[in-house]
């Protein structure tokens, strides 16, 4: 992977982290993208946020494929291509079950703080334009999902926002798989028996992972109940598969379709909103990125919408589109 940047990586150890409830270390290692000609300028950058997808980290973001570009090489790319230079910080969200969803919580650990923590710490170490207006969260899936939550619940941190297949329309992405789900858990002999198996797995098979993705890691997140045997309460009855409808509105209130009209005059402030999602996604998520554009387009809500003949795996051809677009709103 040759660039004309290059990738610092931080051993940042998150205060917000320590002693969280699933032991996950508080150290992470954080890629930073400095573009070029960094060390040399003596000037200062807006900088972009990175958010990986569910089961990912962001070490990850730098990985190198011949076939699958890495973050450092797009941003490169766009910056090589004449879009204003900024760098690149690709935080680490991730759990022993795959994603925080960048939300404070009791059965996870405090993820929006650490987010906050790794700004402020970027903004004191690095020569940054430490401002909202030069600062922006981006991020794919679970990524993008926790783009959409960070920017419209700290907007004075954030300015500018991009979601890539971002968790959305709650009753289409999670809701549809709740019974596979639970015959996944019954097959366990419940959810102590399946979180077990998760454990041990030396391979997280498709029967193991769709059901921790679409349920049992949103439910740590969504509807966190420090007096259930668990943290965390589900959002059916595990036996029978009977929805709770409790438990579900608790889910909802976190969609970002519903989000949204709450939010409306953080969205507002944003100097940009990007939504995109192929229109093959396996997990519905087309369906809720439409909505969504609905949504902001009732609100009077100025964004900009792409959406790409792909489904929901290796579309980081894609990020060039967001991160063109961010490097440019955010250079002034």
């Amino acid at each position: 992977m040759r660039l004309e940047g290059r990738v610092v990586v931080e051993e940042f150890e998150h205060e917000a982290l320590k002693d969280n409830p699933l032991g996950d270390p508080a150290r992470r290692s954080i890629p930073i993208y400095l573009p070029p000609g960094y060390e040399r300028s003596g000037r200062r950058y807006p900088v972009i946020y990175w958010i990986h997808g569910w089961g990912g980290t962001g070490l990850q973001g730098t990985n190198y494929s011949p076939w699958i570009p890495s973050l450092p090489e797009l941003i490169d790319r766009v910056i090589q291509e004449g879009a204003p230079p900024a760098l690149l910080v690709m935080a680490d969200v991730f759990t022993a079950y795959g994603h925080s969803q960048c939300l404070n919580s009791s059965a996870t650990g405090r993820y929006e703080d650490a987010v906050k923590e790794l700004v402020a710490y970027v903004d004191t170490h690095y020569r940054t334009m430490a401002s909202r207006n030069h600062r922006a969260v981006n991020g794919k899936s679970s990524g993008g999902y926790g783009a959409l939550v960070l920017a419209m619940r700290n907007p004075g941190v954030f300015g500018a926002l991009a979601s890539h297949s971002g968790d959305m329309y709650f009753e289409a992405c999670y809701k549809v798989d709740f019974w596979k789900a639970a015959d996944a858990l019954r097959k366990h002999g419940g959810l102590d028996g399946y979180l077990a198996a998760w454990r041990k797995a030396p391979k997280k098979i498709e029967e193991l992972t769709r059901a921790m993705i679409t349920v049992v890691a949103m439910a740590m997140a969504y509807s966190p109940n420090p007096e259930s045997p668990h943290g965390f309460d589900l959002p059916f009855d595990p036996e029978t598969g009977e929805v709770d409808h409790a438990v579900w509105t608790r889910w909802l209130e976190w969609d970002p379709v519903n989000l949204a009209e709450r939010h409306a005059d953080d969205l507002r402030a944003m100097r940009l909103i990007y939504v995109e999602c192929g229109s093959r996604d396996q997990y519905n998520l087309h369906h809720g990125a439409r909505i969504l554009r609905r949504r902001l387009e009732r609100l009077g809500i100025r964004h900009e919408y792409a959406e790409f003949d792909d489904d929901h795996t290796a579309v980081n051809y894609r990020y060039v589109e967001s991160l063109r677009r961010l490097c440019n709103v955010l250079k002034v």
